[in-house]
């Protein structure tokens, strides 16, 4: 058998990939992330699957259920909301199955951070205003956040930032971020990125922890800061640039 780290994707469940799907509907025991993942996706679980809610289990209890699947014979779809490189807890579960020398795999989803920048229709990189897009989050009660990566000294780069986690400590995340970016730089929050009831709130450092207030937003939710979130004139990139020699080898990706 093999656990899946599947990544469902932001809220939308028909934003999984077909790879995804595909595992979802072959295996024999579920374990979902009930806060998070969209119940429309249980559906894809083949009939008589059994399915667990982790919401109220801790890593002890999680890490029983994929001993007894392994038993079993069972392969297991361990969903978790958006991708499992982020934020996921999805590290600490790896290191029990190596433990326990059970076989996984990891199918990668459609990030928070992805889905946010599609609700508010932004590129997140543009040419000569950012390059750089730093994902984070604040250590209020949670995990300290290491030496080094503490939201004044990530601040000090200029990059747009997204923060995970951190929506209820909007207040701290400007009181923060002001020195560096100023009271003008364009932020935004969206929260049940993809879903029917999504929220979108823009504004600028000055006045986006007032506009989170007045909406009521507390989870599941990302912050944005940064210039490109109101980028109007800057350069074409180069990749489609008519200065650009359409003879010379063509890159590796789609760059400015």
């Amino acid at each position: 058998m093999t656990v899946y780290f599947i990544g469902a994707g932001p809220g939308a469940a028909d934003l999984i990939t077909l790879r995804g799907a595909r595992t979802l509907a072959r295996c024999g025991v579920c374990l979902y992330a009930g806060s998070l993942v969209p119940r429309e996706l249980l559906d894809e679980c083949p009939p008589g699957a059994r399915l667990i809610d982790t919401a109220r289990l801790d890593l002890d209890a999680i890490t029983a259920e994929f001993v007894r699947a392994h038993e079993e014979g069972y392969d297991v779809a361990r969903l978790h909301s958006g991708d499992p490189s982020v934020f996921s807890a999805v590290a600490e579960q790896m290191r029990r199955l190596d433990a326990h020398g059970i076989p996984y795999e990891i199918v990668p989803g459609v990030p928070a951070f992805a889905a946010a920048a599609a609700a508010l229709g932004r590129e997140l990189t543009v040419p000569t205003v950012g390059q750089t897009v730093i994902l984070t989050r604040v250590a209020q009660q949670a995990t300290p956040m290491p030496p080094g990566e503490d939201l004044a000294t990530l601040g000090r780069s200029g990059a747009l930032l997204v923060l995970h986690l951190a929506v209820r400590y909007t207040d701290r995340v400007v009181a923060e971020l002001l020195p560096h970016y100023g009271a003008d730089c364009p932020a935004a929050v969206v929260a049940l990125a993809s879903r029917p009831d999504e929220v979108v709130l823009r504004g600028t450092l000055a006045d986006i922890a007032g506009r989170v207030r007045e909406a009521g937003v507390v989870r599941t939710a990302v912050i944005v800061v940064g210039r490109t979130l109101a980028a109007e004139q800057f350069p074409d990139s180069y990749l489609y640039s008519t200065g650009r020699d359409r003879t010379a080898h063509a890159p590796c990706d789609a760059g400015a």
